[in-house]
């Protein structure tokens, strides 16, 4: 069903006060989806009537998927009365996401409103800094003492899990509140009555802290297949989890992060079409302005090579520096992914540097050999078929060329194979300097606590052109004395 019959199929429940059917919608369609179609509706009437006859364990989730300038209009559209219903209905951490993007007045109207046990967890979650597990984590979670019975565990989960974020996986304390383990529900279905979760629970339970990073978090879900993780305080006591579909969000936030930061563009706190088109360019701007003044080496090299007599002399070399630059960005570019994604994944940290850097030499070299045999036939290929013409060798006004059969002289030969046998050399150079600088750069900025996207990929470009640009003249000027090219 498409977005705008859903929009329509709820536009006419409401406006015809069929309750019964708004409450089919939701119960057939997905909640993401009945969000999204609500997103077009300009009408608040409307917009809050599914809030005051659709059952709570439906309009809390609705409204956290929600977009902010929605949520916005709905929370100023209510009475406290509406409002204390809905943050009621609610998980805690979602409030606080969505109090995170809210005007200040906003803010200050939900927590004055909210039941003072709902507040303090609220305030208490915004103090923690943002992306770290404190900051995400949710405090509505299943906790029982570890001398609890089987039986009553779950009397408890049938009288409280409709709160809870999850019933899958009950967090297990002691006397004096020190987490001590796990019971996963289908233990608990298969175990007897007068067993203590104590006699069943998982002793090596993995737990982050609350200061730990969310993308370290997200690892840990990854590594140990989790769904729900316990948050600990300095104390090593629980005060909120983290479950599966918080990390979700988690991973497609830092991988979206990734991609803007490979391609030099800020992240963007929204969706691309809610976006205005001038924080599109505020957020594109200073990295090509970085990028121009990073440049400033690349033109003083080539500045160099304009002013040299050997590029004066046999200006066909010039022709060549496009290709150099771009292969050696390129090799380094496939490697600088690899190592940003190994150092995000936590494959491999900055202590790793001489495993990886050895790897890594070892297959630039295998990389630059062949970029560099197939270069020089092709370099040779595209002056015998004259897509490039060096002027020194022209006959009679005419490049020679297999079409007109003047390139077969021992002087063409000599002329071509050395131009092409230059510009190789300069390209196994270019990239095996390329491939080593991908490696160095992400794992020394990983190294300083920095984010390896950000920084690596800007300043990899500039070294590999600069680089690439000196080596091909010095090898010009040596290559052009050796074979007297000029």
């Amino acid at each position: 069903m498409s977005e705008i019959q859903v929009r329509d199929l709820i536009i006419n429940a409401i406006k015809n006060k069929k309750s019964n059917v708004l409450k089919e919608l939701f119960e057939t369609i997905p909640t993401i989806d009945i969000a999204e179609a609500m997103e077009d509706i300009e009408d608040v009437s409307i917009l809050i009537y599914p809030f005051r006859v659709i059952p709570s364990e439906y309009t809390g989730e609705l409204f956290a998927e929600l977009s902010t300038d929605t949520q916005e209009k709905i929370i100023n559209a209510f009475s406290d009365k509406d409002l204390i219903k809905l943050l009621e209905e609610s998980y805690t951490d979602d409030i606080v996401d969505t109090l995170q993007e809210l005007p200040a007045n906003v803010v200050s109207r939900v927590l004055r409103v909210a039941p003072t046990d709902l507040r303090k967890d609220i305030n208490q979650l915004l103090l923690y800094k943002e992306n770290t597990a404190g900051s995400i984590m949710t405090t509505e979670f299943i906790e029982m003492k570890n001398i609890t019975s089987v039986k009553d565990a779950m009397s408890q989960i049938r009288e409280k899990g409709k709160d809870a974020e999850t019933i899958y996986t009950i967090f297990v304390r002691d006397a004096k509140r020190n987490f001590v383990g796990t019971v996963n529900l289908d233990d608990l279905i298969f175990a007897k009555d007068n067993e203590t979760l104590e006699d069943i629970m998982d002793r090596d339970f993995v737990a982050c802290h609350v200061n730990d990073d969310q993308e370290d978090v997200a690892n840990m879900f990854k590594r140990y297949d989790l769904t729900a993780m316990a948050v600990l305080n300095k104390e090593d006591k629980i005060v909120g989890i983290i479950t599966i579909d918080d990390v979700v969000d988690i991973i497609v936030e830092e991988a979206n992060e990734d991609v803007a930061a490979l391609n030099h563009v800020a992240p963007l706190e929204d969706s691309y079409l809610d976006t205005p088109a001038w924080k599109m360019a505020v957020k594109c701007v200073p990295w090509i302005v970085i990028l121009i003044v990073l440049g400033t080496f690349t033109t003083m090299a080539l500045d160099r090579i304009e002013k040299s007599a050997v590029f004066t002399a046999i200006p066909v070399l010039i022709s060549f520096i496009p290709t150099l630059m771009d292969t050696g960005g390129n090799t380094g570019g496939q490697t600088i992914a690899l190592m940003i994604r190994g150092l995000g994944t936590k494959e491999f940290s900055p202590k790793d540097f001489l495993r990886v850097i050895g790897k890594e030499a070892l297959t630039a070299v295998m990389v630059s050999s062949c970029v560099a045999l197939f270069g020089f036939i092709w370099f040779t290929i595209e002056q015998y078929t004259g897509i490039v013409t060096n002027e020194n060798l022209f006959i009679d006004g005419v490049a020679p060329t297999i079409w007109n059969a003047k390139c077969w002289t021992a002087t063409f030969a000599s002329h071509t194979l050395s131009i092409s046998g230059t510009v190789a050399v300069t390209l196994f150079i270019g990239s095996f300097v390329a491939k080593c600088v991908a490696v160095m750069l992400p794992l020394g900025v990983a190294a300083i606590k920095k984010d390896p996207a950000i920084i690596a990929q800007p300043i990899l470009t500039t070294i590999v052109d600069v680089v690439s640009l000196v080596v091909y003249l010095l090898i010009a000027m040596g290559a052009a004395k050796l074979f007297g090219l000029y």
